[in-house]
Parts: C-alpha cells; structure tokens; sequence
C-alpha cells in the first residue's frame, strides 16, 4: 500500500493568524513546527497500518515549510515549486490512498483561514457547477489518478463542508472555529494523537473509500476578488468573461482545470 499524505498549514491545530501561515514572521518559525508534527504523526499511523511507502508532501504555500531533518525518515518528501500537480504532487507516484493533513474550508466559508488556493485572487471557484475548496479541487485530481482521500484534518467548519465529497473518509476536527482568527484547537499533542489513530484508522478501512470523479470536459468558473484581476486573467485568450468578476474556461481533463487555475494564481502576483 502506497500513500500520500498532502500537508497544508492552516488546519494545524494552534493555527489561527495568516501571521503563522507567511515566512518571515516568528510565529510562522513555530507553526511550521507544528506542521511537521502532524505530518510526523500522520506518516507513523500510515507505518502503523501497515503502508509499504510514504510520501509526504508540503502543500502550504511555496511548497517548502516544513524541516526535511524533523520529517520521519521512513517517509519521502515531495517539495518545491512549480510542480503540475501541486498540492497532490506524488499521487502520479502510484498511489491508492491520500490522507490530507492540515487543511481548511474554501473562500467565503466560516472556518478559520478559509480561502482557495490564492485568497488575493479567488473568491469562488467552481468545477461542473460545483463550488470547490482545494480538498475538493485536489481530492477531484487524486481520483483522476485512481487514488482516494481516506483521511483529512482540519477545523469543524472543514469537516462539515468536506463529509459529503468524501463520505467513507475518516475526519479529525483539530480545532473548532469560532471565526476566521479566532477558535477553540486541541493541545498539539492530542491534535498528533487524534491524526495518528486517525491515519491508522483510515487505512485499515481504505477499500470503502471510493475515488472523487468528476466528468470531462471540466467546466471551471472562477469569482475573482477583483475585477482588475478577471481583466487580468483574460489576458489568456481561451478564457471567457462572464462578468465584471467572473470568468470561466473549459479544461479536457481535471488536471488541466487544475494546472490552468494555478496559472491564473501565479499571474495574480502581476497586481499584489
């Protein structure tokens, strides 16, 4: 059994302030610790049920957060951007189950530093008609490589909106949110304990979980937080407007939805 486990930050338990989330600041220093921790924890409840291989990969934004030299070293780390396939970097690796650690609900949600994959240039992102968050954006592009998202972490305000795409998922709430900078977290210790059964638990049970598919072509429509940034983004050629903040485009495969949207991030940096 291969797995991989994708971490991001802003689920983490005692995470609440985008200042814990952005390099340069000292809080993030500690966060970023708190991070390996439940990425520690979640790699040694893969070994505990009995996984062949573990990939780790860091998902939070440039793709290298967490200290290689913390990290277990059963586990392999997949880091660094740009990569295709982002926040599911390894999936192509032949993996059957991804656990996703530290993650959080999508822009204009209630939990606690809710966005989707870029806050200054997304409010709303939709795949087929549906509003995605980036666990379900990635979980939709794990199952296009046939693998299954048979675990997740992250606050309560998560849980709630994530339990209907993955309904045979093992959920660990590690915070409850009570504002999007403010809630009640579990101590870093039980947050690790909780992922760690958690993660074992999951994959004792893997064979229920069933891939998130979506069907191709993927129609993808995107609120942008501006309209300056829908001009932007039209830039490229095969992207529609469909009003003064929204624009849309049809992609053949998930993947290209994904790699197209996270092109658009990227160009989002033209007007920070």
């Amino acid at each position: 059994m291969k797995v991989l486990i994708s971490t991001d930050i802003e689920g983490v338990a005692g995470v609440v302030s985008p200042q814990q989330t952005r390099a340069g600041n000292p809080e993030y220093e500690r966060a970023r610790l708190l991070m390996t921790a439940e990425a520690n924890a979640a790699i040694a409840g893969a070994f505990d049920a009995g996984a062949d291989e573990v990939l780790v990969n860091d998902s939070h934004g440039d793709y290298r957060n967490m200290p290689a030299e913390l990290l277990d070293p059963r586990a392999r780390y997949v880091l660094g951007k740009p990569r295709y396939l982002g926040m599911m970097g390894g999936v192509e690796e032949g993996v059957t189950a991804v656990c996703m650690v530290g993650y959080h609900s999508r822009a204009q949600g209630r939990g606690i530093l809710a966005h989707t994959i870029n806050s200054f240039a997304f409010a709303r992102v939709s795949f087929n008609g549906q509003e995605l968050g980036e666990a379900g954006i990635y979980g939709a592009l794990a199952g296009a490589y046939g693998a299954s998202v048979v675990m997740a972490s992250g606050d309560d305000a998560f849980i709630e909106e994530h339990r209907p795409l993955f309904p045979h998922a093992v959920f660990v709430q590690t915070k409850r949110a009570t504002g999007q900078t403010s809630g009640l977290s579990l101590s870093p210790a039980e947050s690790c304990a909780a992922i760690r059964a958690g993660v074992m638990q999951a994959l004792e049970n893997h064979g229920r979980a069933n891939p998130l598919l979506l069907q191709a072509p993927v129609t993808v429509r995107i609120q942008t937080q501006t309209p300056a940034l829908a001009d932007l983004f039209c830039q490229w050629p095969t992207l529609q407007r469909l009003g003064g903040d929204e624009i849309g485009f049809e992609a053949p495969t998930v993947e290209a939805a994904v790699r197209m949207v996270n092109c658009l991030s990227a160009m989002s940096a033209l007007l920070r």
